[in-house]
């Protein structure tokens, strides 16, 4: 599985997934969707939109990835996860024809998803792209609207190593005549999402170019209100297609999507003496916009936990970071976690005052330990090392 093990449990095709399909019936055609891609923010932005859809009354799909502590975070239907018997049941019903296939874990998730969605005859759901676009296995849809929400150097060497290059991965959810939105005008990436949405005769709009006016979020941070611009643009969309969906049922599903959807780790405070706050932003753009954040913060000293994977440029990222922090590194529970010997090294040619942890649970306690109730600890640099601190603080194994 890709998320675990990097590398090695890559598809870079959509044969496996067709594959899939043809296996399930076709699952794909049986609902309407929102297809959502991007860099950074694409689980928010597909969260935000799954809960205005909520708000409207629409009985709405939601499929995510990576989960964080239940594997069935990642299929949700008006925020209720898919049920343990429906995930045990397919995998009982389809295990010997999937793995003649020979289907990666997360074409295994889509097909589940897109086949539980189409029997509970969800209204829409929205469907977050795994990696890229163009060859991700959720690309089969046709759906109403494709969101990209913005483009940043993460994933270069599956992806490319220029905005411009990434873009057209993510273009690839361009599906003809489908209207797409894009969040952020980026001068890099502007010409190939023109050029693709020309080609393919698709209504195009860049959501930071509309007046869109947001009242309140239920998400913390600044770069959530590019986030939310982006869902509500996509939400235009739906309008002007016939779905009903008023200025109220925005408002209120921006406000209340943590309620709504079960969003997590999303600049999520878990304590308040002293302040803990955890986020799963993982690459620079994405730490930007948190440290940005922590430096608003006030307490006496902050206590950052960090671990992170083993395919990102740790040195820039970690540089973001306060230098008078004081930091507990930790190597998050799965194989692609980067190793503590080596992010330590980095972190001392950084000259960072620093205490190293085999694990995250760990690091955490000591950081802990360590603070006055006016400090702020900050967990975060990876998804899974999150991931490692919500399941050790809902005492799940």
């Amino acid at each position: 599985m890709y998320q675990r093990i990097g590398k090695a449990a890559y598809k870079a095709d959509l044969e496996g997934t067709i594959q899939l399909m043809d296996v399930l019936g076709h699952p794909e055609l049986g609902f309407k969707s929102v297809h959502v891609a991007g860099t950074n923010g694409k689980g928010s932005t597909s969260h935000l939109i799954a809960s205005i859809c909520q708000d409207a009354g629409l009985k709405t799909g939601l499929y995510t990835s990576p989960h964080l502590i239940d594997f069935r975070e990642r299929i949700r239907i008006n925020g209720e996860m898919i049920p343990e018997s429906s995930v045990t049941e397919f995998v009982e019903h389809y295990k010997i024809q999937f793995e003649e296939i020979g289907l990666s874990f997360f074409e295994w998730s889509v097909g589940l998803a897109f086949q539980y969605f189409k029997t509970e005859d969800v209204d829409i759901a929205i469907i977050e792209v795994g990696m890229g676009g163009r060859l991700d296995s959720t690309n089969v849809i046709v759906p109403e609207v494709s969101v990209v929400t913005n483009i940043g150097l993460d994933h270069t060497q599956y992806l490319g190593t220029s905005k411009a290059v990434i873009a057209k991965e993510k273009a690839g959810i361009f599906k003809e005549g489908v209207p797409v939105v894009v969040g952020e005008t980026d001068s890099d990436t502007k010409p190939c999402f023109d050029e693709t949405a020309l080609e393919l005769g698709c209504p195009l709009r860049y959501a930071d170019q509309d007046r869109i006016d947001i009242e309140e979020i239920g998400l913390k941070g600044n770069h959530q209100i590019k986030n939310a611009q982006t869902a509500v643009a996509a939400i235009g969309e739906l309008q002007m297609k016939g779905w009903q969906i008023s200025s109220s049922n925005i408002d209120n599903g921006l406000k209340n999507v943590v309620e709504n959807t079960g969003l997590r780790g999303r600049w999520e405070v878990l304590n308040h003496s002293p302040k803990v706050i955890c986020d799963v932003a993982h690459n620079e753009e994405g730490v930007g916009y948190v440290v940005e954040e922590l430096v608003k913060e006030k307490s006496s000293r902050q206590r950052i936990v960090l671990g992170f994977v083993d395919d990102k440029n740790v040195n820039k990222v970690l540089s973001l970071f306060p230098k008078d922090a004081e930091f507990y590194l930790c190597q998050a529970s799965i194989p692609r976690a980067m190793d503590i010997d080596d992010l330590s090294s980095i972190a001392n040619d950084l000259s960072l005052s620093f205490t190293s942890f085999k694990i995250t649970k760990a690091a955490y306690e000591a950081a802990l330990a360590a603070s006055e109730s006016t400090d702020l600890i900050f967990v975060g640099g990876s998804t899974f090392v999150v991931a490692d601190l919500l399941t050790y603080l809902s005492g799940s194994s």
